[in-house]
């Protein structure tokens, strides 16, 4: 649960995160801790499918208690949890001014449009949610519950066949996607889909869902850093390769980060299938989110690729710095590029990864200070060639 946890409260975390005590968490679905609204409505949702029958009765009846007014604040709200608006999908009765705002609101997922397009009999709901054509597009299961729903008016139903004849049934496809895409600014996507391969298990949705990741359009690119006589290892690979590429990557996140929700896993799946090649771009195009994937790649091409991405922060390449999972080669580069050579923080994490190379790490020692050096002799993680340098060092700067 931890890694779909919006607030940064503590003890919201806490709680959601199993780690507090049970009467806190008690308390909690009966609403007796002082939280501010956003964050009890975060904690209750996610507590009524506890396992502890008590704790979620408590919190499904507190949410009962809710205030409609609350509730509408919630939905209207873009920095909600999608916890919270999937929830307020799911009420029935007289919210039909709570629906509207979750519809419009940016966070709310795609599979609970699609459930609120399947269940409601609101007609003007449903032309609210026809509306937005990059949903539909995105998520071509939305249209599908829209032309199923005999409470759908008119007007959604042109809007939803419309969409799904235009981008689904015309041989144009990929290229149509494309232009709305550049007509809307978004250059460094419509790339994607002009050079896409769509088909072979590679749907428009597949498509879409990647090209939402992607910020760096060609012009960008620097790809000097990559010698033409590396493209060999981007080398056709087998479905069991990639198979088994996907399930290192997401064994490596829920190690590092917990459980990985749903919607994330779907996404690596997605990624990890395409071609190394097209990982590669994607890796050197994508945003944050592609990139922290990326970095994990079994491809050494691919994960390189990532800290050759234009819009790579310093903070991202502190964390891959310490991550034990990466590739020694990133590690490397890392070490070698005097930008981020300067970031203390950097090195510091370099010098105590274990996946460091020994030549790497033995270079970058005299730039550690003497105290981290110090604890550095004492660290079983890493090499006894590291060790012995550093106690050297160490010994040189205090005069034994």
């Amino acid at each position: 649960m931890s890694s779909s946890i919006k607030s940064q409260n503590p003890a919201v975390r806490a709680i959601l995160e199993g780690t507090a005590p049970p009467q806190a968490r008690m308390a909690a679905a009966s609403g007796m801790l002082p939280l501010p609204q956003s964050d009890l409505l975060e904690v209750l949702v996610n507590l009524r499918q506890e396992d502890d029958p008590g704790i979620a009765e408590a919190a499904t009846e507190t949410l009962a208690e809710q205030d409609t007014e609350d509730l509408l604040a919630a939905a209207t709200n873009d920095e909600t949890s999608p916890t919270v608006l999937d929830y307020l999908v799911t009420l029935s009765g007289e919210y039909k001014q709570i629906h509207e705002a979750v519809i419009l609101n940016r966070n709310t997922s795609d599979r609970a449009i699609a459930n609120l397009a399947a269940a409601t009999q609101e007609g003007s709901l449903l032309e609210l949610i026809s509306l937005n054509q990059q949903r539909l597009v995105r998520f071509p299961a939305i249209i599908d519950a829209i032309l199923e729903n005999d409470g759908r008016s008119a007007e959604a139903s042109r809007r939803a066949r419309e969409t799904k004849k235009e981008f689904f049934e015309k041989e144009r496809g990929a290229q149509q996607i494309a232009q709305e895409l550049r007509a809307r600014g978004n250059s460094a996507a419509a790339e994607f889909f002009e050079s896409a391969d769509l088909g072979e298990g590679f749907s428009a949705e597949d498509a879409w869902l990647i090209a939402s990741h992607i910020e760096v359009s060609d012009a960008d690119l620097d790809n000097s850093w990559m010698p033409t006589e590396r493209y060999e290892e981007l080398q056709v690979e087998t479905g069991a390769e990639r198979a088994a590429n996907f399930a290192k990557v997401l064994e490596h996140e829920r190690l590092e980060m917990g459980e990985v929700s749903a919607e994330r896993v779907s996404l690596i799946r997605r990624i990890m299938f395409l071609n190394a090649r097209d990982r590669m771009k994607l890796a050197m195009k994508g945003d944050r989110e592609a990139r922290g994937i990326l970095i994990r790649d079994s491809n050494r091409m691919v994960a390189v690729a990532v800290i050759n991405n234009p819009r790579v922060t310093d903070q991202e390449v502190e964390n891959i710095a310490a991550m034990r999972t990466v590739a020694d080669e990133v590690l490397r580069l890392i070490a070698l590029n005097r930008a981020w050579a300067r970031s203390y923080t950097i090195i510091h994490n370099l010098v105590r990864n274990p996946r460091t190379p020994i030549p790497t790490a033995i270079t970058t020692l005299p730039r550690i200070r003497t105290r981290d050096l110090q604890q550095l002799t004492q660290n079983r993680n890493v090499s006894e060639a590291v060790r012995r340098q550093a106690l050297r060092l160490a010994q040189v700067r205090s005069g034994n």
